[in-house]
């Protein structure tokens, strides 16, 4: 065999060791088909909590230090016991979580970012103890119920990008047409990079897209640079920087998103291993992933980091591209680590304009929602399967959007169930599923 046949199968190889020269673009193309995805959430949240530009900016170094972290735990599993294992030992690429950015919103703007760290604990204990059990859980959360929790958060985002393509709520120049222009220009370029790109192109579309519509802001005088000249070219990690408190509603709410979000993590991982392996994952590697995806989360928290999942866009890499090596993505880990140490890079993303964000994002948004939708047609839609999915999007939607409709309600549970869409959906789901005779799709 020659070097060069080793190098190749190496890097085809999950434990194999390629050459860096190999490797590093390999790693990139997993950075940049991610990172934008990685610290939007962070962006978002940070908006509408109201934190400073420099808090702003450490939430966003957290998002990226955690994700690098939280990736390396699922390559390079640490802790071996006779019941359980910390990580996957995978080819998986975790990041922030667009899941559970309704649900942090409402948070933020009700409470504050202490509170959302505090409910993200209590979600990684819900993840530790769904990866134990998930031979039992399982069954309660089949493609049917994933997937219309999928669908409802992709729909419950649709505003937030619209309303980030109008210039962000509260904005002196909310819904001008530079807003718009620039919003345009980003999804016009994301949209035919989708559709038209080859390779890197099609693979770092949103990269592309906001870049595309960052100079054309540009252009237009819409980017302040200010913060960039206050952050420091190096910054440690700030862990408890924001702190953490323990909010009942809260705690619910995220503890029960960590619970369908760990279930929906068994399809990545399953997508994960088919398309690059050619073969399902084990128990053993479903449930270290699950349990390790609680674990990071916890510690996550503690970093001030948002909750970070399994990240389905570089699942399709590893698919398409059979590279599941565990060096090339834990190269990409340790990029995300080092970018996360410079406040600068940070600091950089701040400035990228709300319309620049929703033009982006938008498609983001539409692509989960139609995940969800996938999802639910892998299963006969029967008249009792509809019935599901409908009433479950239906009350969700219908009484996040209409919460004067619960003002005779206690505070607590209006946070809990008119706040975000995606909690009362999921209920309604899986109540329904375990309720209605599944005899009647015989009939139907």
């Amino acid at each position: 065999m020659t070097d060069k046949e080793r190098t190749r199968s190496s890097i085809f190889d999950l434990k194999g060791v390629p050459d860096i020269k190999q490797a590093l673009p390999l790693a990139l193309q997993h950075v940049v088909a991610m990172i934008v995805g990685c610290v939007t959430p962070a962006i978002i949240v940070a908006g509408v909590a109201g934190l400073s530009e420099k808090d702003s900016v450490i939430l966003i170094q957290a998002a990226l230090i955690v994700s690098g972290i939280s990736t390396l735990i699922q390559l390079f599993p640490f802790i071996h016991t006779r019941w359980f294992t910390i990580g996957s030992g995978l080819p998986i690429i975790m990041g922030i979580s667009f899941a559970y950015l309704p649900s942090m919103q409402t948070i933020a703007a009700e409470f504050d970012i202490p509170t959302i760290l505090g409910a993200q604990i209590v979600g990684g204990c819900v993840a530790v103890f769904v990866g134990l059990n998930i031979k039992r859980i399982r069954r309660f959360f089949p493609p049917l119920i994933a997937g219309t929790v999928v669908f409802t958060i992709g729909l419950s985002l649709y505003p937030t990008a619209i309303n980030y393509m109008a210039g962000g709520v509260g904005s002196p120049d909310y819904g001008s047409y530079r807003n718009w222009i620039i919003a345009v220009i980003t999804l016009v370029i994301v949209t035919l990079l989708n559709h038209f790109g080859r390779g890197i192109f099609k693979l770092a579309s949103i990269l592309i897209g906001i870049i595309g519509g960052y100079a054309a802001a540009l252009c237009m005088g819409m980017v302040d640079f200010s913060p960039i000249a206050q952050a420091s070219a190096f910054q440690l990690p700030m862990p408890l920087h924001f702190g953490v408190k323990f909010e009942i509603s809260s705690c619910v709410a995220i503890g029960l998103l960590f619970a369908i979000n760990s279930i929906q993590a068994i399809g990545d991982f399953s997508a994960t291993t088919s398309g690059g392996l050619d073969r399902m994952p084990t128990d053993g590697e479903l449930q270290g992933g699950i349990v390790g995806y609680g674990i990071t989360n916890i510690l996550c928290s503690l970093a001030g980091g948002l909750p970070t999942a399994t990240y389905s866009q570089n699942v399709g890499i590893v698919a398409t591209t059979k590279v599941v090596n565990r060096c090339v993505l834990g190269l990409a880990a340790v990029l995300l680590l080092a970018a996360g140490f410079i406040p600068k890079f940070s600091s950089l993303l701040t400035t990228i304009p709300y319309a620049v964000l929703g033009g982006a994002t938008v498609s983001v948004f539409a692509s989960i929602a139609m995940t969800g939708m996938k999802l639910i047609t892998s299963e006969n839609m029967s008249y009792r399967n509809t019935s599901i999915v409908g009433l479950a999007a239906a009350l969700g939607m219908g009484i996040s959007q209409a919460t004067e409709a619960l003002q005779n309600f206690p505070d607590w549970f209006v946070m809990i169930f008119g706040k975000s869409p995606v909690v009362i959906a999921t209920l309604i789901a899986v109540l329904l599923n375990i309720i209605l005779p599944k005899d009647l799709e015989a009939g139907s």
